[in-house]
Order: structure tokens, then C-alpha cells, then sequence
């Protein structure tokens, strides 16, 4: 026996340990003398992506990510990912040669089977390149042969603007309060995604706000268009209910960690997808884009699942009637057994005459043919002692024994082939995974944006004009997070103006 997996905080992969509407990132840093290479993956999703920045801005990039696991070379001092930092996450320390700018080029051109990372937008960010390397070698370390589909991606943080830790607490974007309460911050107010990708992204999008003011208008073009059409936002929050979290659950079949639950909820999932599509035709490319229904997907999973199967494999049900000829046989097979078995009880009654005789099953001794002290001079002569109870004799015979056999050899081979399918249709699942996981993301793009429709007409917040002008100019400006607090009316709106020319703080 060999160590198959090490489960550490940023590896997890089981939905009951992770937030659904948080990412669980591990991140890795590369120390230079004036950079770092900072590298961030959440496991559970495939989520990947890395950039090279000057050492002042990390601290503010390791507090927007809030890592789960933090991984540092072995001559570097924990304090270097930031004083509050160090103390929360957990640091973990690696060989420093995984950090080698050289050696992880080398490690990533053989591993994602390139010949220069120019295509992933890394060329000339060795430090980047090193933290990359040592992501995918501890993945390697930790999850062994459950493999995970990464997909990688340099950015850049000058795309959008850095918040570093005060800033973030003041806005009270995630935690308000004293007590950094989820309640009362700008997320809580408004967060009503329907799935969890949804969830994660809007948590993205306020984490990082936009620079650029055409992606900055972009996004309102999204809004605008669930927010123009009260229907149409309740027909894709109706339909976004049936989505589960596609991201978790393709990546789950991928590491061979998915239960038949996890696949049928895929398919649920995935057969959602035209009718989504279809409701945001006409609409912006930005909703558009990326729904693919993932047909062959979907035909697969509903050619080989039952409408409702199993939590765990075993019961020989997770395969559905008419997928595997030799699993039909095996399940014909064991019925028909059983079958006697149940009538057996009724013929050796009337064989022997005893009307108190009981045929059992004991996972201990097996099945068992069940006669009372007081009926034992009635025992037939082929009853073959198995068992002494107070009160009672316990019987088998040679037939019984054949037949039990029988059954045992045909639910053995059951579970066995049951196994052996399923692990199939979960590798076949990860061929697809790319797709899947496209398709992943543009429903999380058409939640936020149907998310936030909704909450500006409950909250009768307008589509704000942005411009690259010298001004913030607000005529009756109001504050969400107090307002939710003091009620419809509570809070009294006010105007702002702000110019660089003329009315400066």
C-alpha cells in the first residue's frame, strides 16, 4: 500500500470541506530582490493564474486572495507574505529548488507539453514561471494520481485597482463591524446568486474593481439587460436554481473523487444550458459567449445514470438499466437468486412440516435455515448443523450453500463492474472538462449579472455614467450596507461632488 493522497488546506476537493461561494486558494511566492512571483490555483475548480509584481504591492494581492495555504521556499522567513498574514494562513515550507526560475520553466514546458510559456502570457516573468512550478509540483505531491485540469492564465494587476487591508475593512466589502461579521457588508446586501461559481465570481468582480471603463460599461450592458425585463430575470434565476456548482463537480470526476450524486448533478446542471442560452440570445456576446450545452456530455452522463441514483457505489444501482449488458445479466442474475431464497422459507415449511421454520441471513454465518428446540426431532436427515442458539438450531444445506455462493460471486462481481464503469464515464466526463468548465464560467457571468439586476430594482439603484473624466459628481447618493440596516426611508440621501480642477479634498 502506498500514500495515494495528502489532503492539506489548500488541496481540498470534497465539497462538504470547502465554501461553496468562496475559493479556496493555494498560493505560492517567489522572493526576488525587487519582485516577487506570486501564483494562485483553487483546486476545486481549475481556477489558475499568475503574475509578477514589485514587492510593496503583495501584501495587498495576498489579502485580496486570502490563501487557505500559503507555500514559501525553505530559506525564506514567514514573514515575507506579510506580519498579519503569516500568523493566520498556513505557511507551508518547500524544497527551495521547486522555486528555481530555470528548473520550472523547464518543469511547466514538459508538463503543460509547450515549448515557451509566450502562449500563457509568461515570458519574461521568471519569477512568475517559479511560482508556477512549485503550484503544479506540490499539486503533484499532495494529490498524486487524482489529477486535476489547471488552467492557466498570467494577469496583471494594473487591470484593476488594488485595495490593500484597511481599505478593504473600511469599505466593509466582505466583513463589517468590530467583529468582521458577513452580515451587514456590501456582499451580504448584494449576493442573491442563485450557484456557487455565481457566488465566487461576484466576490471576484468586488474584490477587484475595474480600471478600464469599456469592461467597466461592459458589465452594466449586462445588468441592463436582466434589469430592463422583470420576466426575464425570474426565468433565469428559476433556471439557474437547477445549476450546480459545475466548476467543483467536473473537476471532482476528473480526480476520480465524484459520486454518482455528483455526476447526475452535472447533467442536471448541463441540460439547463440551452434554455439559458436561449434566453439571453438577442442579448450582449459578453452573456452569450460560452454557453455550450456540452451535448455529448450530457448524453453520456444520461445514458449511464438512473434519474435518481445512489449517494455511494455498491448497491449495484449507479449504472443505469441498459448500459452494460454484463451488469444487466449480474442484476438478473442476483434477482433470480434472491428470489428462491425468498421462497425457499415456504417449501422447507411445507417439507418438513415445521411451520416455525425461518430462513435467515446473518452476515457472520451467511444464510441459514432456522428450527426451534422443541421442533428438532423433525430436522431432516440432509440439515447440516451451522450455528447453536438458546432456544434454537441454525441448518444449511448443500443447496442453500450452492445458491448462496452463487449470490455472493454475482454481487462481488456487481460491485466490481459497477466500479470499473463509472470510473469510465468519469474519465470520459474529463475529456470534456475544458468545455465544461467554459460553459462554467459564462453561468457564473450570466448569475452575477441577473444577481445584480435584481438588486437594483429592489433597491432602486441607477446605471451610473463613467467616464474618464476629473469628477464624481452624485445626486442623491445613498449607502447599501447602512441603508439595509436602518430600513426602507431610514436613510437620507445626499449629493457628492469631487474635481481634481476645482473641488478637491
Amino acid at each position: 500500500r502506498g500514500v495515494v493522497r495528502v489532503v492539506t488546506p489548500g488541496t481540498l476537493l470534497e465539497a462538504n470541506l470547502l465554501e461553496s461561494k468562496r475559493s479556496n486558494y493555494l498560493v505560492a511566492v517567489a522572493l526576488g530582490d525587487v519582485e516577487v512571483g506570486l501564483a494562485y490555483a483553487d483546486i476545486s475548480t481549475g481556477e489558475f493564474a499568475a503574475t509578477q509584481i514589485s514587492s510593496n504591492a503583495l501584501a495587498a494581492e495576498m489579502v485580496r486572495l486570502n490563501p487557505s495555504e500559503v507555500l514559501l521556499p525553505k530559506g525564506a522567513s514567514l514573514g515575507a507574505v506579510g506580519p498579519n498574514d503569516a500568523a493566520s494562513v498556513p505557511v507551508t515550507l518547500v524544497e527551495d529548488g521547486w522555486f528555481d526560475p530555470e528548473a520550472a520553466r523547464e518543469y511547466l514546458l514538459r508538463r503543460l507539453d509547450v515549448a515557451s510559456m509566450e502562449g500563457y502570457g509568461l515570458e519574461g516573468w521568471p519569477l512568475a514561471v517559479a511560482a508556477c512550478g512549485a503550484i503544479l509540483r506540490y499539486q503533484g505531491e499532495t494529490l498524486k494520481s487524482a489529477s486535476v485540469d489547471l488552467r492557466l492564465g498570467a494577469y496583471s494587476t494594473s487591470a484593476f485597482m488594488a485595495l490593500d487591508a484597511a481599505t478593504r475593512r473600511n469599505l466593509e466589502l466582505f466583513q463589517a463591524g468590530r467583529l468582521g461579521l458577513s452580515a451587514g457588508a456590501l456582499l451580504s446586501v448584494l449576493d442573491l446568486t442563485e450557484t456557487a461559481m455565481g457566488g465566487r465570481l461576484l466576490r471576484q468582480w468586488l474584490g477587484q474593481p475595474l480600471l478600464d471603463v469599456g469592461e467597466i460599461r461592459n458589465r452594466q450592458d449586462m445588468v441592463a439587460f436582466f434589469h430592463d425585463s422583470a420576466a426575464r430575470r425570474a426565468l433565469a434565476q428559476a433556471l439557474l436554481k437547477k445549476v450546480g456548482d459545475l466548476e467543483r463537480l467536473v473537476n471532482r470526476a476528473r480526480s476520480g473523487l465524484a459520486t454518482p450524486r455528483d455526476l447526475a448533478a452535472l447533467r442536471q446542471g448541463l441540460e439547463t444550458v440551452p434554455a439559458l442560452k436561449e434566453l439571453v440570445a438577442g442579448g450582449s456576446e459578453s452573456l452569450a459567449g460560452g454557453l455550450r450545452p456540452c451535448r455529448e456530455v450530457v448524453e453520456l452522463l444520461s445514458n449511464a445514470l438512473p434519474q435518481d441514483p445512489p449517494a455511494t457505489l455498491g448497491s449495484g444501482e449507479a449504472i443505469r438499466l441498459g448500459f452494460s449488458p454484463e451488469l444487466d445479466q449480474l442484476r438478473m442474475s442476483s434477482k433470480d437468486i434472491r428470489g428462491y431464497l425468498a421462497s425457499l422459507e415456504k417449501q422447507e415449511r411445507e417439507r418438513t412440516g415445521i411451520k416455525s421454520l425461518k430462513v435467515g441471513y446473518n452476515r457472520v454465518f451467511g444464510y441459514y435455515i432456522e428450527v426451534t428446540t422443541s421442533n428438532l426431532s423433525s430436522v431432516p436427515a440432509d440439515y447440516i448443523r451451522k450455528q447453536t442458539l438458546t432456544g434454537a438450531e441454525r441448518y444449511f444445506t448443500p443447496q442453500l450453500k450452492e445458491f448462496e455462493s452463487s449470490l455472493l460471486n454475482a454481487q462481488e462481481r456487481m460491485v466490481e463492474l459497477e466500479a470499473d464503469l463509472f470510473r469510465q464515464v468519469c474519465r470520459q466526463v474529463a475529456l470534456a472538462a475544458r468545455e465544461v468548465l467554459d460553459t462554467a464560467a459564462a453561468v457564473a457571468r450570466l448569475d452575477v449579472a441577473a444577481t445584480l439586476a435584481e438588486a437594483a430594482a429592489r433597491h432602486g439603484y441607477v446605471r451610473p455614467e463613467v467616464d474618464d473624466g476629473p469628477a464624481i459628481d452624485i445626486k442623491g447618493g445613498r449607502h447599501p450596507t447602512v441603508e439595509s440596516v436602518l430600513g426602507e426611508g431610514g436613510f437620507v440621501a445626499n449629493d457628492t461632488y469631487l474635481c481634481n480642477k476645482d473641488s478637491q479634498l
